[in-house]
C-alpha cells in the first residue's frame, strides 16, 4: 500500500496505526480484521476451572468476555497472564507435549472490523526476514504458528518437512509472509515506511476525540516520500532486534570487533576465516551466541567463548532446554562445560596476577579438561571482556580477578539487542519500567496494563505497546498482546457506541418533553 499523505487525501483520522510488522502486528490485524474467537459447541479444555469459566457465556466472543475473570488461578511459561490464557486456549497442555484440539473457534464477522494500517521496514515478518535462513527456532513449529493456519499444513502444502518439529527462520518468514495474503490482510499493510516521530496531538477545540500524529518515509519508486497520519490509537511493535547491546568498553569499535550473526557470516563468505585463523573470540551466552560457536566450529576455526555466568546457573538457557528436543545446542553446553579456561589462582589475598597469554584451544592445551573432545573450543565462564586492542589482543578478567590475554582475529559480542524507540520523545525512555533507563525487552520492558496491553504512562490514552516491547520474545505469547488490545479496542468501541446511543435518547426525550 502507498501512503500519501492520507490525512489529507482522506481528512479523517486512522483508527488504529500499527508500528510494526512482525508477528505482533500481524496476529493484531488479523483479530481487527474481524476474525474472532469464539467457545466452539461440544469443545474441552484440559484444565477444568477454565473450561467451566469458558461455558458461563459461550454466545459472547473472546473479545468480549472478562479476561481478568479468565486469566484467574492460571499457569505458565510468561508473566503476562493474558498471554498465558491465549496459550493455553490455542495450544492446550503443549507444555507437556501433549496436542489438544483447540477449544476455540474463529469465525469471520466483518462487522467487527477496526480500520487500521500496519507500517513495517520490509515485508512481513519483519526481523525473520534478516534471520540466518539455515538454522532451527528454538520453539516448536507450532508454537510460532498464528491463528486461522497450520504452520504444519502450510509447510506441507509447500512440500516441506519439519525437522524434529522445528523449522528455519527463512521457512518462518516466509509463512508470515503467506499467512498476510492468506487471510487477505494485505491492504491493512504499508512495507517499506520507516516511521519517524510519533507524537501526541493537543485536545482540539471543536471536541474531537484526542489523537496520535505518525509520520514517517516510505520508499516508492526508488525513493522516500514522507508520510503523516493522525490516528486514534497507536500499537508499539517493533520488536526487539533492531540495535545491537554493547559491553561499553575501551576498543569496542575496532574494525575487527562486530555486534552481529550476519558479520560472521560474511566473514566465512568472504574466506577471512579457516582452521588456520587466529581465534574468533564470541561473547554472550543466548542462542545467538550459540549459533555463532556452531558456525565458527563447523568451518574449523578456533574459538574462545566468553560469558558471565556459570555454566551450571540455572538462568543460562541451555539449562533450560530438553536435551532430545535440542541437541545443538546441549552440544555447545557440554562444549561450555567440559572445555573450560582455568585460570591460576591470584599470587595472595590483595594481589592481582599480570595478564597471562592464554594459547589457542586445543584438545593438548593445559588450559583444557583432558576428558573433552571438542577441539578448538574453549570457554570462559564468570569473565568479562577489559578491553580490545588494535593489535587483535583482548584483555578478560574472571570474576576472581585474573586477567588473562587473548590474541583474535574477530570478535563478536551478542549479548542481546535493543529496540530501537527513537521515534518516541527520548527513545521511549519515560515508558520503561524503569524510566531512568533505556527501554529493554529482558531487563526495561515497557509499562502496560496486564489485561489490556494499555502504555501506562503514555501520557494519553490510545497507545499499547505488545511482543518484546513488553517482555515477550517467543511468538507462543506475544498473540496474548493482540488479544488484550483487540479485546480492549473492541470494549472501547461498543461503550462509545453505547454512550452515544445514550446521549441520542436524552435529546429526543428533552425534545419530547419540550413540545409536550
Amino acid at each position: 500500500m502507498d501512503l500519501q499523505d492520507k490525512e489529507l487525501q482522506a481528512g479523517e483520522t486512522v483508527p488504529v496505526v500499527i508500528v510494526g510488522n512482525g508477528p505482533s502486528g500481524i496476529c493484531l490485524s488479523y483479530l481487527l480484521s474481524g476474525h474472532t474467537p469464539y467457545l466452539s459447541a461440544d469443545s474441552w479444555h484440559p484444565n477444568p476451572l477454565l473450561h467451566s469459566k469458558l461455558g458461563e457465556q459461550p454466545h459472547l466472543s473472546l473479545l468480549e468476555q472478562d479476561l481478568e475473570y479468565l486469566c484467574e488461578g492460571l499457569e505458565g511459561r510468561s508473566s503476562n497472564p493474558v498471554a498465558v490464557l491465549f496459550d493455553s486456549l490455542l495450544l492446550p497442555d503443549s507444555d507437556f507435549g501433549l496436542e489438544h484440539t483447540s477449544p476455540l473457534e474463529w469465525r469471520y464477522e466483518p462487522e467487527r472490523a477496526v480500520p487500521h494500517l500496519v507500517l513495517g521496514k520490509g515485508p512481513p515478518g519483519g526481523a525473520w526476514h534478516a534471520m540466518e535462513g539455515s538454522m532451527l527456532t528454538l520453539s516448536l513449529a507450532n508454537w510460532m504458528e498464528l491463528p486461522g493456519l497450520k504452520l504444519k499444513d502450510w509447510m506441507s502444502d509447500k512440500r516441506r518437512n519439519l525437522r524434529n518439529d522445528r523449522a528455519t527462520p527463512a521457512e518462518i518468514a516466509s509463512y508470515y509472509q503467506h499467512y498476510v495474503s492468506q487471510m487477505s490482510l494485505e491492504q491493512n499493510f504499508a512495507c517499506g515506511t520507516t516511521v519517524t516521530s510519533v507524537t501526541r496531538q493537543p485536545d482540539s477545540l471543536d471536541g474531537a476525540p484526542p489523537c496520535w500524529r505518525v509520520t514517517g518515509l516510505q520508499r516508492r519508486e526508488g525513493e522516500e516520500v514522507p508520510f503523516s497520519l493522525l490516528a486514534h490509537n497507536v500499537v508499539l511493535a517493533t520488536g526487539t532486534h533492531d540495535i545491537p547491546a554493547r559491553l561499553g568498553v575501551e576498543g569496542e569499535s575496532l574494525p575487527f570487533v562486530c555486534h552481529s550473526f550476519w558479520e560472521l557470516e560474511a566473514a566465512i563468505c568472504r574466506g577471512e576465516l579457516d582452521q588456520s585463523s587466529d581465534p574468533v573470540l564470541i561473547v554472550g551466552a543466548g542462542l545467538t551466541a550459540a549459533d555463532a560457536v556452531l558456525a565458527a566450529h563447523h568451518l574449523g576455526t578456533p574459538v574462545y567463548h566468553v560469558f558471565r555466568r556459570s555454566v551450571t546457573d540455572p538462568g543460562l538457557i541451555f539449562n533450560q532446554l530438553p536435551k532430545l528436543l535440542y541437541p545443538e545446542y546441549h552440544k555447545v553446553h557440554q562444549m561450555m562445560t567440559q572445555q573450560q579456561h582455568r585460570p591460576p589462582p591470584p599470587l595472595h589475598e590483595h594481589a592481582q596476577n599480570p595478564p597471562s597469554s592464554v594459547p589457542s584451544p586445543s584438545p593438548s592445551s593445559s588450559t583444557t579438561s583432558l576428558s573433552s573432545s571438542y577441539s578448538g573450543y574453549l570457554s570462559f565462564p564468570r569473565h568479562r571482556v577489559l578491553r580490545f586492542q588494535p593489535d587483535h589482543k583482548c584483555v578478560l578478567e574472571s570474576d576472581t580477578g585474573v586477567r588473562s590475554v587473548v590474541q583474535v582475529s574477530k570478535v563478536l559480542v551478542l549479548i542481546g539487542a535493543h529496540p530501537n524507540l527513537s521515534f518516541l520523545d527520548n527513545g521511549g525512555r519515560a515508558l520503561g519500567i524503569n524510566p531512568d533507563e533505556p527501554v529493554s525487552c529482558r531487563r526495561n520492558p515497557i509499562d502496560v496494563d496486564p489485561f489490556t496491553n494499555r502504555v501506562v504512562a503514555a501520557g494519553g490514552p490510545g497507545m499499547y505497546a505488545m511482543g518484546p516491547l513488553v517482555g515477550e520474545n517467543f511468538v507462543r505469547f506475544l498473540k496474548g498482546g493482540a488479544l488484550a488490545i483487540a479485546s480492549d479496542l473492541a470494549k472501547r468501541q461498543s461503550d462509545e457506541r453505547n454512550e452515544g446511543e445514550a446521549a441520542l435518547s436524552r435529546r429526543e426525550w428533552l425534545q419530547t418533553s419540550a413540545l409536550v
